[in-house]
């Protein structure tokens, strides 16, 4: 009777945290849902009271994304800058985290986090002059080493936890068959943390992606990215709440297709990260 009665309390409880979880979700989409109809929505009913929840779509402000705005090179900027900076960041973050592993330096990746918590704001002088100093100010060159800093520091904290879970047995047997650290790392321990891998470079294209203050500071017109493309949409007397609304969803809809694709590796990813001491 006992087990029944227990098993009766855990299915009452079903009800209620479906209905839960269904307000969370409404909670959380309701501002994606807000943003994406505003972008397909008039200014006029952008800016009604109360507001307009059933209306007849319009795609100008989709189109002038392209046609006035020039949302397809700024597309190619962010692409260019997030891959870059990833690119680099898995060459030198992967051999860094599988060394700190390997090497038992576990001090080191607090050291290397603790760049993260520094404020960004902080690097935008030195890097000025330095980039100025060597000509480089204002090119996509110069935004994909500053986005280095975002990415690295992230991607060498998930894959400390992947790499640590590899068996050194496994190592040792491929150093024995005739393998030197280079081809085990490539051969042998990255195809096993490969979830870890995945997760880590999208995480690090996100985090460049949605980067703003380094690309407005240290970019220039011909090197904007779409976060920074957002503001001319607002100028001094008014603000494009349309077409503003549509740019941020342009921006914000590939962020959400590789959170789609890649959403069941970043459970792994967290759960390896900073768990363990």
């Amino acid at each position: 009777m006992g087990i029944l009665k227990r098993n009766g309390g855990a299915e009452g409880r079903g009800p209620w945290t479906f209905l839960l979880v269904l307000g969370l979700a409404v909670i959380f989409l309701f501002p994606l849902y807000w943003m994406f109809s505003n972008g397909l929505k008039s200014n006029n009913d952008v800016t009604s009271y109360p507001p307009v929840f059933f209306f007849k779509p319009v795609f100008n402000n989709v189109v002038g994304l392209f046609t006035e705005h020039n949302l397809l090179g700024h597309l190619v900027n962010s692409v260019v800058v997030a891959v870059g900076a990833t690119i680099i960041g898995l060459v030198v973050g992967l051999p860094a985290a599988y060394a700190i592993v390997r090497l038992e330096r576990r001090g080191l990746s607090h050291l290397i986090v603790s760049v993260r918590m520094i404020p960004f704001i902080s690097f935008l002088i030195p890097w000025f002059i330095i980039f100025r100093t060597i000509g480089i100010n204002g090119t996509l060159i110069a935004l994909i080493l500053t986005h280095v800093i975002i990415t690295m520091p992230v991607l060498i904290w998930i894959m400390i936890g992947f790499f640590e879970d590899v068996p050194i047995s496994l190592e040792e047997a491929a150093t024995i068959d005739g393998c030197n650290n280079l081809r085990v790392l490539l051969l042998v321990t990255l195809p096993v943390v490969r979830p870890g891998v995945i997760a880590g470079t999208v995480l690090s294209v996100i985090y460049s992606w949605n980067n703003f203050m380094f690309a407005l500071v240290l970019g220039s017109s011909g090197t904007m990215t779409l976060p920074v493309a957002i503001y001319s949409f607002m100028t001094y007397g008014n603000i494009n709440w349309a077409g503003l609304s549509a740019a941020a969803a342009m921006i914000t809809l590939p962020v959400l297709v590789f959170a789609v694709f890649i959403q069941r590796y970043f459970g792994k990813a967290f759960a390896h990260s900073g768990t363990k001491g």
